[in-house]
């Protein structure tokens, strides 16, 4: 068997092993997609109509601060999402199932690519979940084309597989699944001070900076003028950069902490 077809067979046998690990343990997953729902439904009903006054600057309408919020969810449930795949990596390396799969007969990189796989995809299937919320109490994109349409879910899933690698290699440098956990928060934490829930230009001017030089922000915007119409000027080139510069450095990280001689 050539190595490619070797990689293929045995990072398929790996995404189907953590995927069955993600539908028997679903707790981590839906803790984690709780978030982006609950901060969808308290900043709508409690405070959508307040914010859409001051972002707006005339009348309160709770239905225009929901479109401007759900790109903003949506990335941020990527975000959360991919904190569970840095525990189960680090639970894999320190409940002894990778230094098995040393002595086996497998392709080397394929633990890595199921892990990736499996949690992009349910990043994917988050997103569809706190969409569906979204469009449920309100959401509408009624400008967007098919071609739009198609760059917004281009950009959710490469905004999902730079974070995932990235993913990986905090779970791979942490000693056990806590320490994962709380290595991995700043992907939740960045989207709290990104322009997820009010714009860049309304946050004190010491701040402003710290809120759009980061991956979310030009993602966020990116992703509104894909589906709402907004100005997305030089957000989406930016977009692009953070998340192929993400993916890469992910990669290398990771790859490189993983093939390590064990201490």
């Amino acid at each position: 068997m050539s190595n490619l077809a070797l990689a293929v067979r045995d990072s398929s046998t790996m995404l189907r092993r953590n995927l069955l690990h993600a539908r028997r343990y679903p707790s981590l997953t839906l803790n984690l997609l709780l978030t982006p729902i609950m901060l969808l439904l308290l900043f709508v009903y409690i405070f959508g109509d307040t914010m859409s006054a001051g972002i707006d600057g005339g009348g309160a309408d709770r239905s225009a601060y929901i479109a401007y919020l759900v790109p903003g969810l949506l990335l941020m449930t990527i975000g959360s999402t991919t904190i569970g795949t840095a525990v189960s990596v680090s639970n894999d390396m320190t409940e002894g199932i990778i230094a098995r799969f040393r002595t086996m007969a497998i392709h080397r990189g394929s633990v890595l690519v199921g892990h990736v796989i499996g949690s992009v995809l349910q990043s994917i299937i988050s997103v569809v979940l706190v969409g569906a919320v979204g469009v449920a109490i309100g959401f509408r994109s009624t400008d967007a084309t098919v071609l739009e349409w198609l760059a917004a879910f281009g950009l959710l899933a490469l905004f999902a597989l730079a974070l995932t690698w990235i993913a990986v290699g905090m779970g791979l440098v942490s000693p056990n699944a806590e320490a994962a956990s709380n290595n991995a928060m700043p992907l939740i934490f960045l989207p709290l001070i990104s322009s997820t829930f009010v714009p860049v230009d309304a946050m004190p001017g010491w701040f402003q900076p710290i809120a759009e030089y980061q991956p979310f922000t030009p993602a966020i915007e990116t992703l509104r003028g894909l589906l709402l119409g907004t100005e997305i000027g030089h957000n989406g080139w930016l977009a692009l950069a953070w998340c192929l510069g993400l993916a890469v450095l992910g990669y290398r990280w990771s790859t490189a902490k993983f093939n390590q001689d064990p201490k």
